[in-house]
């Protein structure tokens, strides 16, 4: 007797489902005049909270702990800062006959941004790869990111960018470095207690994003930004995507393979080295492109729900592979776990 097949089921996140709704929120009532700047004066504090939280939460011991791996981090660093930004002005040949100008923009964007840390580490440890190193990995490019973001978006995209300029690299910096660096010298007391009540900066981290989303989208709408996108358009980006993401993923497989990594480590370096933080783009997005953050902010959007579905199926059958059962996961050190 044969046993019926299961099916697939592809995750839709909740969370994507209500960023959608914000987009379409933002559509049928974008926020315009003064409540348009009590929005954007929103955003930019909730956005700063965010920020002070993530450096009260991360433990300084955890990356220190994590230093020891140097060669798989460099390599997801490297995927991260430099592999993906060099597809993304290779990607300069698709102006303008399938992207435009302002969507290429805003698909090179995406590439500068740092790597996930909570996904890497759910799909890691679904297919039974590193997590510790999935952990430092993340916090590495989320740290780096701060950093090194803005400084690639001012080389990169320049004025194409709808403002790039030293200013901006320095706004990002008082506006997302500072506030995390006051939150890394407050976490000794008050890193404990915001351990111990994680809902909270989940309940900041998605709420802002969400006011972000609305903000960006809303002074998109008024500036007239679905008759600058057409459906076409919109296919043409997610076709360019989907190329991106299955290029980064075979990168990031094979060529872990041909530098010696064994499977486990793989693992850790495909999820963590192929993914991008919407949660960490879109406040620089709103920093760097300001009133062109709308379309700035599309792509980043539309690669986000791609890699986790598509990463999601990945995870589930790297689980399943006959090396899983052989080859011991490593344990996370002191302070990693």
């Amino acid at each position: 007797m044969t046993r019926p097949r299961r099916r697939l089921r592809l995750p839709v996140d909740p969370y994507i489902l209500a960023l959608l709704g914000t987009v379409v929120l933002a559509t049928l009532l974008p926020a315009r005049g003064v409540a348009a700047e009590a929005a954007s004066g929103a955003s930019t504090v909730v956005v700063g909270l965010l920020f002070f939280l993530y450096g009260a939460k991360l433990s300084t011991r955890e990356a220190l702990d994590g230093v020891r791996h140097w060669r798989l981090h460099t390599t997801v660093l490297a995927c991260t800062f430099v592999v993906f930004p060099l597809l993304g002005l290779a990607a300069r040949g698709l102006v303008p006959w399938l992207l435009t100008p302002a969507l290429y923009s805003g698909f090179l964007f995406l590439c500068l941004v740092p790597s996930t840390i909570q996904s890497s580490i759910a799909f890691t440890s679904i297919a039974k790869g590193n997590v510790p190193a999935a952990i430092c990995a993340g916090s590495f490019s989320s740290l780096l990111g701060m950093v090194l973001t803005p400084l690639l978006a001012v080389v990169l995209l320049g004025s194409s960018g709808g403002g790039f300029s030293a200013d901006s690299a320095l706004k990002i910096a008082l506006q997302l470095l500072a506030p995390f660096l006051a939150g890394q010298l407050l976490r000794r007391w008050i890193g404990g207690f915001l351990t111990r009540h994680k809902r909270i900066i989940g309940f900041v981290d998605r709420g802002s994003i969400l006011l972000v989303v609305y903000t960006a989208f809303s002074q998109g709408v008024v500036a007239g930004i679905w008759q600058q996108v057409t459906w076409p358009r919109l296919l043409a980006l997610l076709a360019a995507e989907a190329v991106l993401l299955v290029v980064m993923l075979s990168l990031t497989w094979y060529g872990a393979a041909r530098m010696g990594f064994g499977r486990a480590d793989r693992i850790a370096i495909q999820f963590a080295g192929s993914k991008k933080s919407l949660a960490a783009g879109l406040p620089m997005a709103t920093v760097l492109f300001a009133s062109h953050a709308s379309l700035a902010v599309l792509p980043l959007m539309l690669f986000h729900q791609m890699q986790l579905m598509v990463c999601a199926v990945i995870a589930k059958r790297r689980s399943r592979d006959p090396e899983a059962a052989a080859e011991p996961v490593p344990v996370a050190g002191p302070g990693v776990a």
